[in-house]
């Protein structure tokens, strides 16, 4: 039997504030267990709520990237259940009228020619406070409490299931992660949990429109563990239906020494939480004058980015989707092309996303800290542009760039004296040199071996101390070959 899988994905991001959503306490991370939880967090007896402004504005901003409806009237919630990391014994959360409704999120599915894009519809995002943390280790075969978590702000992002295939969750992933990142409501640091995925997974025949019985897989916090996590769970699912098994609904944690999800508890419904409005806290009223000042301050979205880098650049969707997979990398790119010139579009996108990327991966940098600016880079791909020095050349400049041997490629091009030769004559007398001291590569060409003219090149470039014009250099080689009298 052919199965389809289904995947729809929850997605928890740690909004960018200084405080707490309904404290005063720090969010900072990496501070001492419960150094950063006052007794609003601690829920001791008497204490109050107060809402944060700031992670109401990260969620109007979030709304209106996404085309969502953002409800000028939303509703807080209890929701009810009890861990130890989480104090009052609920947690405040939206449920029937969250901040935001529906909205849309364009993915691009695939590689190269095979991309397509795909349009990924969003049911709700809602303002929640996170829980605090339980620590497994060093306590002795106990376990700790750290509340310093407890109240951080936090924007669940529920998706439809329009997903069919570990890519395009991963997919979906990677474009939500960029969005929060590029208008500034997350820094999005995986490694500190500021963005988590929980992914339902159901599997149903092909052509079946009723769905499965989903398992969620909790508390994804890399792309690589999400992929994997929905490729053994769904191979499970058909395997289990097939050996004359059922699903059952249930909550599952992926293992990533094993690659293996395991079940935790049966999975929840909405009324298992006994949800009910807030006491403490008055209903959420949004104005449009607010949305409207929101609005106004939104950068240049990442979908209008990329498309404006292929109708004012002419550049690929691939390149144009690439360079705008970050708010730093797009604004670096254009600042790189600003310096170049805007016909040099194209071989910026290339030096950005191949050789300046490589650099910063090997070295393990941000590309704030790139030694390279965007118009040092810009002003070395305008003198590859102009001829004034080859692509061979051009790496050397970038490497004395990288390596703080002068302010702009013009002085590191002077200083070591890299100036293309391009003057006819002293390429035609530099080859004559060359021909004259290697007969028998040129009686090799001259007997059908092709390979001879590439060495020959190779002579010539190395006499030339790799400063010849490549084209021009090959051109006049050929002539010179073609004439057995020269």
């Amino acid at each position: 039997m052919n199965w389809e899988i289904v995947i729809g994905l929850e997605t928890h991001v740690h909004l960018l504030t200084q405080s707490k959503i309904f404290s005063g306490s720090s969010t900072a991370f990496g501070a001492e267990p419960n150094a950063q939880a006052n007794a609003v967090d601690l829920a001791l007896p008497g204490v109050l709520p107060v809402l944060n402004r700031g992670a109401v504005e990260c969620a109007i901003r979030f709304g209106l990237a996404v085309d969502g409806q953002v409800a000028r009237k939303s509703v807080f919630a209890r929701k009810n259940y009890f861990y130890p990391d989480l104090p009052k014994g609920y947690q405040i959360s939206q449920y029937e009228l969250p901040v935001v409704v529906g909205g849309q999120l364009t993915i691009v599915a695939g590689q190269g020619d095979e991309a397509v894009e795909k349009t990924i519809r969003l049911t709700r995002a809602h303002l929640e406070e996170d829980a605090g943390k339980s620590l497994h280790e060093d306590f002795h075969g106990k376990s700790g409490i750290d509340l310093n978590r407890a109240g951080t702000p936090l924007l669940e992002i529920v998706s439809e299931p329009d997903m069919r295939s570990s890519a395009d969750a991963v997919a979906y992933a990677r474009a939500l992660h960029a969005l929060v990142r590029w208008i500034g409501v997350s820094d999005g640091n995986m490694q500190e949990g500021s963005f988590r995925c929980d992914a339902n997974v159901s599997v149903r025949p092909a052509g079946q429109k009723e769905l499965g019985t989903r398992r969620e897989i909790k508390n994804l916090n890399s792309f690589r563990f999400l992929q994997q996590a929905i490729d053994y769970e769904s191979e499970w699912q058909i395997a289990t239906i097939e050996d004359g098994g059922r699903i059952e609904q249930s909550t599952v944690l992926f293992d990533p020494e094993t690659g293996e999800t395991r079940a935790m508890r049966t999975k929840e419904d909405a009324h298992d939480y006994r949800y009910f409005p807030d006491p403490d806290l008055l209903p959420l009223i949004i104005e449009d004058e607010w949305i409207e000042r929101a609005h106004a301050a939104m950068p240049e979205l990442p979908v209008a980015r990329k498309r404006r880098f292929m109708d004012e650049f002419g550049l690929s969707a691939y390149d144009a989707t690439t360079l705008t997979s970050a708010l730093d990398v797009a604004d670096y790119f254009e600042a790189a092309v600003a310096a170049a010139g805007g016909n040099a579009a194209k071989p910026c996108a290339n030096w950005v996303m191949v050789d300046l990327a490589a650099r910063l991966n090997k070295e393990g940098r941000a590309l704030a800290e790139s030694p390279v600016s965007a118009a040092r880079l810009g002003g070395l791909v305008a003198r590859i542009a102009d001829h004034t020095i080859s692509n061979n050349i051009a790496k050397k400049v970038f490497d004395a760039l990288w390596n703080g041997e002068g302010q702009s490629a013009d002085e590191i091009i002077e200083k070591q004296g890299l100036r293309q030769i391009t003057d006819t004559a002293a390429i035609e007398a530099l080859l004559d040199r060359v021909l004259a001291a290697n007969p028998a590569m040129v009686a090799e060409f001259r007997a059908g071996k092709e390979k001879a003219f590439n060495a020959l090149v190779g002579q010539a470039m190395k006499a030339a101390k790799g400063k010849a014009n490549p084209q021009q250099l090959n051109a006049l080689l050929g002539k010179k070959l073609a004439r057995p009298d020269d």
